[in-house]
């Protein structure tokens, strides 16, 4: 940075936290850690410009969301490039794959859309990350679709407790497919590119593949689920079935 023109954008460190939020001390920790370039100095002053605040607004944004400071330097060491690049690449990342606007529901709502009362059900939400608890009497659902689909199971007759349980068990499950497309990402698309140097005219080809495999990958898992689901169902209703059948042909007394 240092061959950068110092102008009206480019600000003190004390600048820097005002306009940002971030107070001094936090600033000069994410520096030493390596989270944000050093600054420009200039007649011993350090001079902070447009690419650290989009960096400081980006932290902000990932420490608000839970994820630890270790990991969002290792997705700055994974991206490389500019501040502006590595900034451009992990917002358009997160945005194809961002969670969904989080619904702010009572206690009373809750206990009328699952016609449930149990606070252990309640804490148990809470600790699957569904729930997160706001205010007293308050909650803000996280995933309000994973929270339709309990819901939806719950209408159908389905104790709270077995919906729960199901939606336990997707999550776990899809961590280690999520895996399986992150390593595809990093071993076939950004490997690849990050050899070559990352070309600044590539860029642009790397988001469109990054948002094709979004598309691709729900489309997979829906076929790969409906496949299984109408194999089990032949397996399980073949075996109730051949079940029923020998039952019958025994001979009464």
């Amino acid at each position: 940075m240092a061959d950068e023109v110092i102008d009206d954008e480019w600000r003190t460190i004390d600048e820097l936290a005002r306009v940002s939020g971030v107070t001094v001390r936090n600033i000069r920790a994410y520096q030493a850690r390596g989270l944000l370039p050093p600054p420009q100095v200039k007649a011993r002053t350090g001079y902070y410009g447009p690419g650290h605040e989009a960096r400081l607004e980006l932290i902000k944004d990932l420490q608000g969301e839970g994820v630890k400071l270790d990991t969002i330097k290792k997705l700055f060491d994974t991206t490389g490039g500019s501040t502006e690049q590595v900034v451009r690449f992990i917002r358009t990342v997160r945005g194809l794959f961002a969670a969904e606007d989080r619904q702010i529901v009572s206690i009373e709502e809750l206990v009328e859309r699952f016609a449930e009362s149990d606070p252990n059900l309640l804490k148990r939400a809470q600790k699957m990350g569904l729930l997160t608890e706001i205010d007293e009497g308050q909650y803000e659902e996280v995933s309000p679709r994973l929270m339709a689909a309990a819901q939806a199971m719950t209408d159908m007759g389905i104790p709270m407790s077995r919906s729960l349980d199901v939606v336990d068990q997707l999550r776990r499950h899809a961590d280690g497919i999520a895996k399986l497309y992150v390593d595809l990402f990093l071993g076939e698309v950004w490997q690849p590119f990050d050899a070559s140097g990352r070309p600044d005219d590539q860029w642009p080809r790397l988001y469109e593949v990054i948002g094709n495999l979004r598309k691709i990958s729900g489309d997979a898992m829906l076929a790969v689920l409906e496949l299984a689901v109408a194999e089990r169902l032949d397996v399980t209703f073949g075996r109730d079935i051949a079940r029923n059948v020998r039952t019958s042909s025994v001979p009464k007394d």
